[in-house]
């Protein structure tokens, strides 16, 4: 256990960081399975922005690298297309 106050708030607030970024990955894995998991192109459309939205977001809050992001961005938008065709 920490012997100062100032090592108890850091334990308290990586416990909460932690906790948080679990919860953002966790969102990101979801709204990517949605749009891979799709049986039709329109569903696929709406939750493909649904995913982009996401992953913008966390890029923007530092949960996911940028280029991270902009790399699912891709991959899901290509797994969308091959719906269409």
């Amino acid at each position: 256990m920490p012997q100062h106050k100032s090592c108890e708030k850091r334990m308290r607030t990586a416990t909460k960081a932690r906790e948080r970024n679990r919860r953002d990955r966790a969102r990101c894995r979801t709204v990517e399975k949605r749009v891979t998991q799709a049986a039709d192109a329109a569903v696929a459309v709406t939750k493909l922005s649904e995913a982009f939205s996401v992953l913008d977001r966390m890029a923007d809050r530092g949960i996911l690298h940028p280029r991270t992001a902009a790399r699912r961005k891709a991959r899901l938008a290509r797994a969308a297309n091959s719906l269409n065709s």
